[in-house]
């Protein structure tokens, strides 16, 4: 099977979807393999609030956020090859500048810098996605390369803890540098351009906007991104106090790694499942039995972590979080296809807006319930009970207005 491209080449289907993998996971390993290091980093660095240390993580995302407005109108202006190069070449950048800072302030501009650089692949594989895939094709392919991208952090802990043993925190930057410059080589040789000459916008502010506009007036599109936000708002807390919680609040200390490796692979089991059950069932059912069941496992586990003062069992939350982990990972790109589904005449610009939208409000929420903790569960389990109900919410408005 070849993945079909808007020109005489074609590349192996299962290398398309490993080759728009690789692209979309730098973001992830940007962010995984670096959490055993928090720690390190602020003593090395001199950070004196140890929430602090969260930044590290939350302003990766800020970068994103801003990056992937642009990438997108300029993907569909010069193609979607350069627009990657250059967010690769930021990548890199930023990940130096990271790796040779000596001040807590240059590495958190570094961060932002390879945050702005990740966003390039990481929106430009949507809109190549989009290019050739719409639908329930679209939903599966992006199931797929999602799995994957969750898949990463399964390992990317270890490998971060595992460079901890044997060198500085400084070499898990230099591996960055290492695997974007090999996705660089491998992208640059083998993918075809999927937007053709004849399909491509000139670059303006103006048009822009005018993009901005009609997704911010298309009900469909706004709604599922709003429900994107909320949903990954509540992944990026659960990101930016994971270390504390596994590390600190329960001593796992070396065995973080596995631990958080066991709810990544819950959340890729789960995309990996839609990716086979979505052209069945469809995109619609399977999110909102997802949501439904999230949002009364958070309810249930709230009450109990309250009684428990906060700190339940270990066993008792890993249980939850991986039946939540699962509901999470049958989300996530069954929500981004759906808010791509109507915007395939401005792919690029839509998964940007979309993109940038979404990672705004996700930071601002996630940022929130990280910077809360307190030695307990309950702002986290908190938080993934809001925003689930606020996301089922969302959607159930954006429904009614289709029909």
């Amino acid at each position: 099977m070849t993945a079909t491209i808007n020109s005489n080449k074609t590349i192996p289907f299962g290398e398309f979807v490993a080759l728009m993998a690789t692209l979309t996971s730098l973001v992830a390993l940007s962010i995984d393999a670096l959490l055993p290091a928090l720690p390190a980093i602020g003593q090395s660095l001199g950070v004196q609030r140890e929430n602090d240390n969260q930044l590290i993580i939350a302003l990766l995302f800020l970068g994103m956020a801003f990056g992937q407005m642009i990438y997108g109108p300029l993907s569909d202006s010069v193609g979607r090859k350069p627009a990657i190069y250059i967010g690769l070449g930021l990548y890199i950048t930023g990940a130096f500048m990271a790796l040779v800072s000596t001040t807590f302030p240059v590495m958190l501009i570094g961060r932002v810098i390879q945050g702005m650089g990740g966003a390039g692949p990481r929106i430009i594989t949507v809109a190549i996605i989009r290019d050739q895939y719409q639908g329930r094709a679209m939903a599966r392919v992006m199931s797929f390369i999602t799995t994957v991208f969750i898949l990463v952090p399964i390992v990317a802990p270890l490998v971060g803890q595992t460079i901890l043993l044997v060198a500085h925190w400084r070499a898990i930057f230099g591996l960055y540098l290492l695997l974007a410059t090999i996705a660089f080589i491998w992208f640059a040789l083998r993918q075809p351009e999927t937007l053709t000459p004849d399909r491509r916008r000139p670059f303006s502010w103006a048009q822009l906007m005018a993009a901005i506009r009609e997704i911010f007036s298309n009900r469909l599109a706004f709604g599922y991104t709003i429900a994107i936000g909320l949903i990954f708002g509540a992944f990026m807390g659960y990101l930016n106090s994971a270390q504390q919680i596994f590390q600190e609040m329960y001593g796992l200390g070396k065995l973080f790694p596995f631990f958080f490796g066991a709810l990544a692979f819950s959340i890729g089991s789960a995309s990996f499942l839609n990716g086979r059950l979505v052209m069945r069932y469809g995109m619609r059912v399977l999110s909102r039995n997802a949501l439904l069941t999230f949002s009364s496992l958070s309810l249930i586990f709230g009450v109990i972590s309250a009684m428990l003062a906060g700190q339940p069992p270990l066993w008792a939350l890993m249980t939850y979080f991986l039946m939540s982990f699962f509901c999470v990972g049958m989300l996530f790109g069954n929500l981004n296809a759906l808010a791509m589904e109507t915007l395939g005449h401005i792919a690029g610009v839509g998964a940007a807006v979309i993109g940038s939208l979404s990672t705004l409000i996700s930071l601002f929420l996630g940022t929130l319930i990280g910077q809360s903790y307190n030695g307990t569960v309950l702002p986290l389990v908190t938080g993934f009970a809001l925003l689930s109900i606020a996301a089922f919410g969302v959607i159930e408005w954006t429904e009614k207005g289709r029909k």
